[in-house]
């Protein structure tokens, strides 16, 4: 502020020296011109009782700065977020650890906005080398075995069931009815000499669920689920990738009904014509050996696939008896992306309010994975607005309607991919569905 300015309102101070209003306006001016230790001076001549809580906080933050820690917090004497924030760093300060924890955590429980990452690791840093408690111990297991480890490092995921899927009820009726209930009737099955288990492909765009929808029929067969990544089955070394691959099989079977799931299958299938190097032929002959080979049995155990380029698959896994059953997992339509959008606002502040069916009217196209992207993008509009006005401000309509502007639908093109393929390469009927979703939906 104006050097000018400031030496009025002290001459005007020095001639009404119990002029409140004065005081607190020449308090203002040196905290603005960031001179703290002037602007502290000029304090003492005021009472708590007698100020207006947003000036007691601005003087209580002039004494925190000016290290005149009692004095700032005997204007504190409010129940507000922002006091016990301030109370906490003047605390802290003082080494009063436990204290300023309770109140750092109070004020952010109240209002996130005013989570202090700086003020955070402060506390935690006081909190680990205090004198006189508890030092931490190492209890070391002298029994620990291969099977502890394995338990440590590949811990059980959470078991996900249908309602956790949003939209698709067309894909999940198919699933119950080809997939879970002979797992869930095997005697029934067995007397009509139907196996249980055998081989399913999910393809579609990216982005759509079908990862997700793997996890959930494993949920829903009460199997044990194996996500088996690329990395776990390709090796540098010849011969290993295949040794690899039959062990996951060799697991599956030892612990079944069991669920194996490929996701990205194209980079274990892909057609032998298309594959230069001889170890990738052999690779694919090995997981099709898995699949029915002579020797195997694979009663109870269900394989699982997925591929954004069905096309890419070498045709033999489509034989009866491999991947016989191939389902499309679709975009979803407006009914499931309401559901979804409904799902991923539910927990955000202001989501409640949030017209989930306005905007899935004008979402169409939209992958699961894009109105995750839409959502994400409205809540950092939320955040930021949050973060200028020091409150927390809840997520609106207007932030998603506006997001939809930037993030657009990515299943476009792979539509259009699979619509040739719909037209001109679809003797065996595979891609049908593909072509029914088109007529359906215009694209």
């Amino acid at each position: 502020m104006n050097n000018g300015i400031i030496q009025s309102l002290k001459a005007a101070l020095d001639a009404s020296p119990e002029n409140t209003a004065l005081r607190l306006a020449l308090i203002k001016a040196l905290a603005s011109a960031e001179d703290y230790r002037e602007a502290e001076q000029f304090i003492d001549g005021l009472a708590p009782g007698d100020i207006e809580d947003e000036d007691r906080m601005l003087l209580a933050d002039i004494c925190y700065k000016s290290e005149r820690h009692e004095r700032g917090i005997s204007f504190l004497d409010m129940d507000n977020p922002r006091a016990c924030l301030l109370k906490a760093k003047i605390l802290a300060d003082q080494g009063e650890s436990d204290e300023a924890i309770r109140l750092y955590q109070s004020a952010v429980e109240e209002n996130p906005a005013l989570e202090d990452q700086a003020l955070k690791a402060r506390l935690a840093a006081r909190t680990v080398g205090q004198e006189g408690k508890p030092k931490l111990r190492v209890i070391a297991n002298d029994d620990t075995d291969r099977e502890e480890v394995t338990r440590i490092l590949h811990p059980e995921s959470e078991v996900v069931k249908f309602k956790d899927v949003g939209g698709l009820a067309y894909v999940k009726k198919q699933i119950h009815k080809k997939i879970i209930l002979p797992y869930q009737k095997p005697s029934l099955f067995s007397r009509f000499k139907k196996k249980v288990g055998g081989g399913i492909l999910l393809y579609g765009p990216p982005g759509c669920g079908k990862t997700l929808l793997a996890r959930a029929t494993a949920g829903e067969c009460n199997a044990q689920f194996f996500n088996v990544a690329i990395s776990d089955i390709l090796d540098m070394y010849i011969g290993e990738s295949e040794s690899k691959l039959h062990a996951v099989f060799e697991q599956a079977r030892a612990q079944s009904p069991a669920v194996i799931f490929f996701d990205e299958v194209e980079a274990l299938a892909a057609k032998r014509q298309h594959t230069r190097e001889a170890t990738s032929s052999k690779l694919v002959s090995q997981f099709l050996a898995e699949l029915d080979g002579f020797s195997q049995n694979n009663s109870g155990v269900l394989v699982l696939a997925a591929t954004n380029v069905p096309w890419a698959l070498d045709p033999a896994f489509r034989r009866p008896g491999r991947f016989d059953r191939i389902i499309f997992v679709p975009p979803p339509d407006r009914e499931a992306r309401q559901d979804i959008l409904a799902g991923l606002v539910s927990e955000r502040p202001g989501g409640e309010s949030v017209d989930v069916a306005g905007l899935a009217k004008i979402t169409s196209g939209y992958s699961g994975a894009d109105l995750v992207n839409l959502v994400e993008t409205a809540v950092d509009e939320a955040i930021d607005e949050s973060i200028e006005s020091g409150k927390e401000m809840p997520i609106r309509s207007e932030h998603l309607f506006e997001s939809v502007k930037t993030v657009r639908p990515t299943t476009l093109e792979w539509l259009s991919t699979a619509r040739n393929y719909a037209k001109y390469a679809n003797d065996s009927g595979q891609y049908t569905e593909v072509l029914d979703f088109l007529k359906k939906h215009g694209k």
